[in-house]
């Protein structure tokens, strides 16, 4: 029996599908308060357990009777202001879905992480699974629990656990447009006039559904792969975008000075409006950075062919263009 956290969420419901897709035997995690709304379709044909990842008893009792795990559920957030929940999710959550997976002689537990977790510097032009955490500027909070959720994976594995962890890159889906990547939809569809001169490191999520279950039958102890379908420039992706929603793409530059104004801006807009700031300090220091997440390993033992960027993007933007073209 397979055992999904965050299985209401965006990674978590294209991997439930998937496993159904599959006919494989599943159980998905929840809290009593989530959003089912990604699963309306089939969230009655799903056999649930309520649990949230920050209850070890609820947890526990959750995972009775199950052999292997995924784990999707996390808050991907760069809000300065985030930082306490995203310890606490990121980091102590992952530390009781390990224990819950030891004291339930789990067989196999898959951990979704980020490429954020592998960590940058300065310079770097192409970063693959043998890179080291290093505290540095480039590296965002989000990041660092991310990566402080590995060790306790890492520690699991080290306790007799099997362990197999994922790192996606930016996770392109069609979805709610104010959540996560899915907002750079939005901003497209907006017609806002800006762009920042950075790259994108992107996946379709189904590729990233389709290798996290791959990974639980296959035998890769201890190892973790990156999953990245390639790196566009950012102001391309929003062209390339814009064509398909005949839309205006953004057509002002941002330079570095104006980003920084920005971002202090928007830290101030979010906590009058307590929403997400559409830019941050963090993400404004990422302005102007190119690199590769190389995902060869994971293409080599899998032998998993990626969705291209045209192709998810035609995907994503019938989505919306579906739902959305009467209400303009």
């Amino acid at each position: 029996m397979i055992a999904v956290t965050g299985a209401n969420g965006l990674l978590g419901s294209f991997i439930v599908r998937k496993l159904r897709a599959l006919d494989q035997p599943f159980v998905a995690i929840k809290r009593k308060s989530s959003d089912l709304s990604l699963l309306n379709d089939i969230q009655d044909c799903i056999t649930w357990r309520e649990a949230d990842i920050l209850d070890p008893v609820a947890l526990d009792e959750a995972l009775r009777g199950v052999t292997q795990v995924i784990h999707a559920a996390a808050m991907v957030s760069y809000n300065p202001r985030a930082a306490a929940s995203l310890y606490k999710i990121n980091v102590l959550g992952t530390r009781n879905v390990v224990n819950a997976c030891l004291h339930n002689e789990v067989k196999k537990l898959v951990h979704i992480s980020s490429v954020a977790a592998l960590g940058r510097l300065k310079g770097m032009k192409q970063i693959d699974e043998h890179q080291k955490w290093t505290e540095n500027a480039a590296n965002s909070t989000y990041g660092e629990t991310k990566y402080l959720a590995e060790l306790e994976v890492f520690r699991g594995h080290e306790e007799g656990l099997d362990i197999t962890i994922l790192n996606p890159s930016v996770i392109l889906a069609p979805a709610d447009w104010n959540k996560s990547s899915a907002k750079l939809f939005k901003y497209v569809w907006d017609e806002r006039p800006f762009y920042v001169d950075t790259h994108l490191n992107y996946v379709d999520v189904r590729d990233v559904a389709d290798a996290a279950c791959r990974l639980l039958t296959s035998d890769f102890p201890g190892e973790r792969f990156i999953v990245n379908a390639g790196v566009i420039s950012l102001n391309e992706f929003l062209k390339r975008t814009a064509v398909r929603f005949r839309k205006r793409s953004p057509r002002i530059k941002l330079n570095r000075f104006f980003l920084r104004i920005i971002a202090w801006l928007e830290t101030h807009r979010s906590r009058l409006v307590g929403a997400e700031p559409l830019i941050t300090r963090e993400t404004a220091r990422l302005a102007g950075t190119e690199f590769l997440y190389n995902s060869e390993k994971i293409k080599k033992h899998l032998q998993l062919d990626f969705q291209t960027i045209d192709e998810t993007l035609e995907w994503c933007c019938k989505y919306y263009l579906d739902r959305f073209a009467l209400k303009k």
